[in-house]
């Protein structure tokens, strides 16, 4: 009853700093915490060698056998072994936040914190702490690095960071870099088969338990695949950068969150706000002018090649065409139209090659200004499309200007694009150096926080195609309402 009495007052104050909390243990070389519920049970562990591991539990049954936390690093020796506590932190956390859109209006957001600080006994005498965030379904933890002396530029080569399941169990998984970004079937095959995936990866274990291993808030760092090391062992695997490191840092920096949704059925995973959760809360402020609806699209004739989103005699965004699409939107009860092909650029190669790309031009057969009065009298808005070809550089040169483009036409919502080969994506520096990024690489999960802060600056939203994987950064910014990178009709 005493311990109960604790929650409640903690929660009704939502936060009280550092609280000890019950069903927590800590020794010279094991650390374990509950969820607040007792349902999930973390223990932090360090071996013989100074090796520091986790394993998970729920319900008192093993989900995860004790894993590797780690790095390797491209210039200085990995972080593994000769590591030792330095101290622990616990603390309870409860509060009711609003979304100001989505399938739930408001959402709790309860968990038990436990920081375990860990030093090496080695020259370099880095420290880190790891964070673990337990939930009534499931985990998040991250790596956190202070600013000290032998870290003052981190080179990371890889993360050491490993998920040894238990048993094995049935896999849904699709592959990761591979040449068509995220355009794959899943495959369904047991954990033991699966080679190196795009996460999120879902299992479901003998007695129906699913899992589901993803990670939350990518920003400023490479997203995580898992490549299979052994038996039921996946081992973070990070998307490829321009050059040798895969994430570069300077001063203090911390990973995203890993994740761990778990389950007792499939319903469970899906109304889980774990990720959301595992997220900052809004830093762009008021959305009200932002409603959520379906729209119709100028783009399907197009893929199927009656149409060209360039100019000349199939051109698609022509004023006859849009103004019909605008009469059946509004017949139906549409709100938005998208239309591609509006603007200049898509003459010749661009696939891969978006150079020419000006989102402040229509095109000589698309009067913007005429159509946009136009659907407005008919109760329907227009979307805007921003489609880079792969040159990201050049969009980011041209962000501001577009967006507000967009704006002064009425547009609330912009889809953008990035289509070329993965790992294909075109940066060039002030230099003039050129480089070629992945999707999920660090630069480019830089690049769509920048496009969501412009966007917003100019009351409008964005859905990418070709998106970086969703994480729950709708939380943190909650214009980028959309993302659209899986297999689609395209391929019918």
């Amino acid at each position: 009853m005493a311990n109960k009495k604790k929650r409640v007052a903690l929660g009704a104050i939502m936060l009280a700093g550092v609280t000890l909390a019950p069903q927590t243990a800590v020794a010279q070389n094991v650390a374990t915490a509950s969820s607040p519920d007792g349902t999930v049970t973390v223990t932090v562990s360090i071996d013989g060698d100074g090796r520091a591991t986790y394993a998970v539990t729920r319900k008192g049954k093993q989900i995860v056998a004790p894993s590797k936390l780690g790095f390797l690093f491209t210039d200085v020796a990995k972080i593994e072994r000769r590591l030792t506590f330095g101290g622990q932190q616990l603390r309870d956390f409860d509060e009711t936040w609003t979304q100001p859109w989505g399938e739930w209006k408001t959402i709790r957001n309860r968990y038990r914190e436990l920081k375990i600080n860990l030093k090496e006994s080695t020259a370099l005498a880095r420290v880190f702490t790891v964070t673990f965030r337990l939930f009534e379904d499931g985990i998040g933890f991250r790596y956190e690095f202070p600013d000290q002396p032998n870290m003052a530029e981190t080179k990371i080569a890889d993360e050491l960071t490993e998920f040894a399941f238990a048993n094995d169990a049935t896999a849904w998984w699709k592959p990761a870099f591979l040449w068509n970004r995220e355009e794959y079937l899943y495959n369904k095959t047991p954990l033991s088969a699966v080679s190196t995936a795009a996460t999120p990866v879902t299992m479901k274990m003998a007695d129906g338990t699913h899992v589901a291993l993803h990670e939350a808030a990518l920003v400023d760092y490479s997203g995580m695949a898992v490549t299979r090391t052994e038996g039921n062992t996946l081992r973070a695997n990070l998307t490829p950068g321009a050059g040798e490191p895969k994430v570069q840092k300077k001063g203090a920096w911390k990973t995203p969150w890993r994740t761990l949704i778990i389950a007792d059925d499939a319903a469970g995973v899906y109304q889980s706000h774990l990720m959301l959760n595992l997220n900052e809360p809004n830093r762009l402020g008021d959305m009200s002018w932002f409603k959520p609806g379906k729209f119709a699209g100028v783009w399907w004739n197009m893929i199927k090649g009656e149409w060209s989103w360039a100019r000349g005699p199939k051109h698609g965004a022509t004023n006859e065409n849009v103004k019909r699409y605008i009469d059946f939107a509004s017949a139906n009860k549409i709100p938005d139209l998208l239309v591609e092909g509006w603007n200049v650029g898509w003459d010749g190669d661009w696939f891969g090659n978006g150079w020419d790309m000006d989102f402040t031009k229509p095109t000589e057969d698309f009067d913007i200004a005429i159509l946009s009065d136009y659907a407005r009298k008919k109760g329907v808005r227009l979307v805007g499309h921003h489609e880079t070809g792969g040159a990201v550089t050049h969009y980011d040169n041209q962000l501001d200007r577009s967006f507000a483009f967009a704006a002064k036409y009425g547009m609330k919502v912009v889809k953008t694009g990035y289509v070329t080969d993965a790992g294909q994506l075109e940066r060039v520096d002030d230099d003039g150096t050129k480089y070629r990024e992945w999707l999920d690489g660090q630069w480019m999960t830089n690049h769509f926080v920048r496009v969501a802060e412009t966007a917003y600056k100019h009351k409008v939203a964005f859905d990418s195609h070709e998106p970086v994987k969703g994480t729950g950064l709708h939380r943190t910014y909650p214009n980028w309402v959309a993302r659209e990178g899986m297999r689609g009709m395209e391929f019918n």
